[in-house]
């Protein structure tokens, strides 16, 4: 599995077609950030079939939104099976995965604030 971070933000003050802005990569994750700041960061994902993430913890609420396929996101061990326009929040310091489920987009938005 091969997983590729680009940081440089979108264009601001641009119309974008969200699902767009990535594009799927054989056998890889793929991460753009669309905007990134000191209280937060908002990223589009696209995971191909079979691929997935290990167990993270992160200090932040975290918002996940499918904008493409289905994916399950287990939340101290809890799975939760989301399709194309659902969402959920992940709790800060709650240990959490991405289990290969097919190919998927999604957004990801931290928030930072309110966190020490």
């Amino acid at each position: 599995m091969t997983i590729t971070t680009e940081t440089n933000e979108i264009d601001k003050a641009a119309a974008y077609i969200t699902v767009e802005i990535i594009e799927y990569v054989a056998n890889s994750v793929v991460i753009k950030t669309i905007l990134k700041k000191s209280t937060g960061n908002i990223s589009v994902m696209s995971v191909d079939s079979g691929e997935g993430l290990t167990e993270k913890t992160t200090p932040f609420d975290t918002f996940a939104q499918v904008i493409d396929g289905k994916a399950e996101i287990v939340i101290s061990g809890d799975p939760h099976l989301l399709q194309t326009g659902q969402s959920i929040v992940i709790p800060a310091h709650a240990p959490n995965h991405i289990k290969p489920n097919g190919r998927f987009k999604m957004i990801l938005t931290v928030i930072k604030s309110g966190y020490e």
